[in-house]
């Protein structure tokens, strides 16, 4: 009879524990191999994701140039180089921090970055005083719902100079640069020391002609990715990257110049602010750097903002306890701020530090337990027991937003779906995607913690490189410090 009773004690400790710590390490590895089925230009025979195939070899030829390669930015067939430079940079950022906490899934995620690196060092050398920005007239490219291997839309391909500036998209491409030349500087000497000549020359330009590319380039970019919040921003990230990189003066006292006086309450691929201040506050906490403590100052600000119980919050939170702050792809904010959440306790629990938000004392673990939280609902720890990660889990979306998931693979179906051929018998249709395309984290749930599993709703249902570009490291931050 006892031994029946300790049974049942050891088995509900067992379930509690399950529900209470998700399998951080499989889902880490799901959100890595994701990038596998974003993949533009020739496969390798290494492709896991084997419903997708080689697709648009001839980018750049619009402009005699080899521009093949890199990641479709989402569920269409566009390669947008703003929110893929910033994809990179979180990467990077995530495997230089957490790298000794991914075990097997440290190569894979170097990989990943590599196939946005060699795609943007093209970008950035192909042609003298002018940097590629993006291939795929956009909007032609979402009136089609076809798979990436089928495209017919015009393969424009769009571009920044002098006359037309961009420093917006070129301090991104910096940072995204000078970030992978740290990830592959003991791994691969030769190639991170391309990587960081060229950030340095991107950088420059950023530097040298100001002004921001959704002026240069309308229509193009926005709505899409629009350069909302400016350009100063990219400048103080792209800045702060090279200085991490190089330790060169130059570049903190032009972050000098820049001041660090933009409060802000969130972090995307749009405005860096928060991540520059996380970032450069490492100075100041690891290396007691003084002239760092502004940035430090600008950190902790942010997290005021961020925490629930503050004085000066500003962010919303769902009944479930989920972070929101915008209807559209919630989740790209949840797991970008999440990221910093982790990265900025992992330096203070290094450093014993903590700091006040009013009367509230935070520490280490005030920012890792609201991290792990975040990232517990988005693996299924919320109402309505919904992993937002597709193929994590029992119960996840399996009506995502995207042309190569919900269409029959090549395979499947080797005749050509044109352009509008799409969309009445699969974008329409109420049954699951063909392809799983494993470790997506999808836009996420409404304010009211619901999910609908619909593909047209794509404010909820879309996948991007960068939500998981961001849940990366706090999942290998998790995966090291908890057992599933």
């Amino acid at each position: 009879m006892r031994k029946g009773v300790w049974w049942c004690v050891w088995l509900l400790l067992w379930l509690s524990n399950a529900e209470a710590n998700p399998n951080y390490r499989d889902a880490l590895a799901k959100s890595i191999l994701f990038f596998q089925g974003q993949r533009s230009g020739s496969l390798p025979t290494t492709q896991q994701l084997a419903w997708r195939s080689t697709s648009a070899l001839n980018d750049g030829r619009l402009a005699n140039v080899d521009l093949s390669g890199g990641y479709y930015d989402a569920g269409d067939n566009v390669k947008f180089n703003f929110p893929m430079a910033f994809t990179t940079t979180m990467l990077s950022w995530n495997t230089l921090e957490y790298g000794k906490k991914m075990g097997p899934q440290l190569p894979p995620a170097r990989a990943a970055i590599r196939w946005a690196t060699d795609y943007l060092l093209k970008c950035s050398r192909a042609t003298p005083g002018k940097l590629y920005v993006g291939v795929g007239d956009p909007n032609k490219d979402h009136s089609c719902w076809e798979r990436p291997e089928d495209m017919d839309t015009p393969r424009s391909v769009y571009s920044v100079s002098p006359a037309n500036p961009g420093s917006d998209v070129a301090g991104e491409t910096a940072a995204a640069l000078a970030a992978a030349s740290m990830v592959f500087r003991k791994v691969d000497p030769n190639y991170s020391k391309l990587l960081l000549s060229t950030a340095k020359k991107v950088m420059q330009f950023a530097i040298q002609y100001r002004g921001a590319y959704s002026d240069s380039l309308g229509s193009a970019v926005c709505p899409f990715y629009c350069s909302y919040s400016g350009y100063k921003d990219e400048l103080v990230w792209g800045a702060a990257w090279l200085l991490r990189a190089t330790n060169d003066a130059y570049y903190f006292n032009f972050l000098k110049s820049m001041g660090a006086t933009d409060s802000t309450d969130i972090f995307s691929w749009d405005n860096k602010f928060a991540g520059a201040y996380v970032l450069l506050s490492r100075r100041a906490l690891l290396n007691k750097d003084k002239n760092f403590d502004q940035f430090k100052q600008q950190a902790e600000q942010f997290m005021c903002r961020i925490l629930p119980n503050s004085p000066s919050s500003s962010t919303q939170y769902t009944q479930g306890g989920l972070m929101y702050k915008l209807p559209a792809s919630n989740l790209q904010y949840v797991t970008a701020i999440t990221s910093l959440l982790t990265t900025y306790s992992k330096y203070m629990s290094a450093t014993k530090q903590t700091f006040t938000c009013g009367n509230l004392l935070v520490t280490s673990s005030t920012l890792r337990n609201l991290a792990k939280k975040q990232v517990d609902y988005i693996l299924g720890v919320n109402p309505l027991k919904m992993s937002y990660m597709v193929g994590y889990g029992p119960y996840y979306p399996k009506r995502i937003h995207h042309r190569g998931s919900s269409l029959p693979s090549m395979a499947s179906h080797p005749q050509a779906i044109g352009c509008e051929g799409g969309f009445q018998p699969f974008y329409y249709s109420a049954t699951p995607n063909p392809n799983i395309l494993v470790g997506a984290v999808v836009g996420g749930p409404n304010q009211n913690d619901g999910y609908s599993d619909d593909r047209t709703d794509y404010s909820h249902s879309e996948p991007a490189t960068y939500i998981n570009a961001a849940i990366v490291g706090p999942l290998a931050y998790f995966a090291g410090s908890f057992k599933p």
